[in-house]
């Protein structure tokens, strides 16, 4: 298991689903897509429209592309 990355910071945080553990699977908040107060993850940095995170429970680092804002790139 990878440590926390040291740019992890508390009050940097989004509500994206971590692609390794999938803890948010059995929660209504997260598939109601609210803020859940247990499911969040911690906002490293982002590139334009591209999230860095890390998930604390499993502590997996991925990118998340969100197509929103500087940078982005319409889906279609």
């Amino acid at each position: 298991m990878l440590p926390l990355d040291p740019h992890a910071d508390l009050g940097r945080r989004a509500w994206v689903p971590c692609p390794r553990c999938r803890d948010d699977m059995d929660c209504g908040d997260c598939a109601s897509n609210r803020n859940c107060g247990a499911h969040w993850r911690y906002l490293i940095s982002n590139t334009g429209s591209v999230l860095h995170l890390q998930c604390p429970g499993c502590t997996h680092l991925w990118n998340h592309e969100t197509y929103f804002g500087a940078g982005g790139t319409t889906p279609f």
